[in-house]
């Protein structure tokens, strides 16, 4: 067995449960289509009836699908989308998911990042994801630092975590695929964040700084972070909108330019700006990209998480 086959495997036994007689939906677009013609032949083999569903590529990340695909979503029983585009942060997406339909987002992935990425200790990766998002429910506060000159604080007043585990079993459930985080929609946030790695953009060659102010990302300088700017703002003022504040758990991830496993990298934090709807947030917009901190420190109401890249945090044996 291949270590795509595996990784393929381990996505539709192991983390969505498919079973024979299901309604199940595949979603991909020219770039992925090798992968979603895998994903749909592994879901067939377990007895499912499936769809895989070719669309576009959408513009940006959160752009919403198709009204067809939309419908679909909603109408299955279970989906995953892996685009290359996120959907991710789309109403089509939250509204599978209100109706019940479990699911995953896949956005930008590669074979060679789920065959390392899905790799993972499962049991401990969950045992830190679900640790860290009940610290982001209880909390109101975090703060997050890094030695390029991160210093920022986020207001998680009202706000839950979410832990993105794996565990796509039951109905309604839903996460990215390769897993591996913990993250929360901030109320507010204020500071300074220099990040290395940009959806859509990859590791930037200097540390990009961005400046929060009130919520928003109100400026950006160094590397590609003028360029990273402009693409939210090119949605208008909320485009900027602070959206999620989240801590890798995967220890599988490595740092290679595609966020979708950059953000997984346990030991990093990463912030996005744009929409937040779908994840407890109030901000609906088709955009929402991701920045990565690497070596971060992140504290929780004064209890420490995260030390210089290091995760020091307690978690339950799995």
């Amino acid at each position: 067995m291949s270590e795509l086959t595996r990784a393929v495997a381990i996505i539709i036994e192991r983390c969505l449960g498919v079973r024979r007689g299901e309604d199940a939906l595949v979603v991909a677009d020219g770039g992925t289509r090798m992968i979603g013609e895998a994903l749909r032949a592994a879901a067939a083999e377990r007895g499912a009836d499936v769809l895989l569903a070719i669309m576009d590529e959408r513009a940006t990340d959160g752009a919403e699908p198709p009204a067809s695909i939309a419908a679909a979503l909603a109408a299955c029983d279970l989906y995953i989308a892996a685009t290359t585009r996120s959907l991710s942060h789309t109403m089509a997406r939250k509204r599978a998911t209100d109706a019940g339909v479990r699911g995953a987002t896949m956005p930008g992935v590669t074979p060679e990042m789920l065959a390392r990425a899905m790799a993972v200790d499962f049991e401990k990766m969950a045992a830190r994801s679900n640790a860290i998002a009940e610290l982001l429910t209880e909390g109101k506060a975090a703060r997050l630092t890094c030695p390029r000159g991160t210093e920022a604080t986020f207001d998680l007043s009202g706000r839950s975590g979410i832990p993105d585990d794996g565990n796509l079993r039951n109905p309604g459930a839903f996460g990215n695929l390769p897993c591996g985080e913990a993250f929360i929609a901030p109320l507010d946030g204020e500071g300074r964040v220099v990040a290395s790695s940009f959806a859509r953009l990859g590791v930037s060659a200097e540390p990009a700084t961005l400046s929060v102010r009130d919520g928003r990302l109100v400026s950006a300088e160094g590397g590609t972070g003028l360029e990273y700017l402009r693409l939210l703002e090119a949605h208008g003022a909320r485009g900027t909108n602070l959206a999620e504040l989240g801590v890798g758990t995967n220890d599988r991830a490595r740092l290679t330019g595609n966020v979708l496993e950059d953000e997984k990298i346990l030991g990093t934090v990463h912030v996005a700006f744009g929409a937040s709807a779908a994840i407890g947030g109030t901000v609906s917009v088709p955009i929402h990209l991701d920045a990565v901190v690497t070596e971060a420190s992140l504290t929780i109401d004064g209890v420490v998480v995260l030390q210089a890249g290091r995760l020091v945090l307690d978690t339950p044996d799995p």
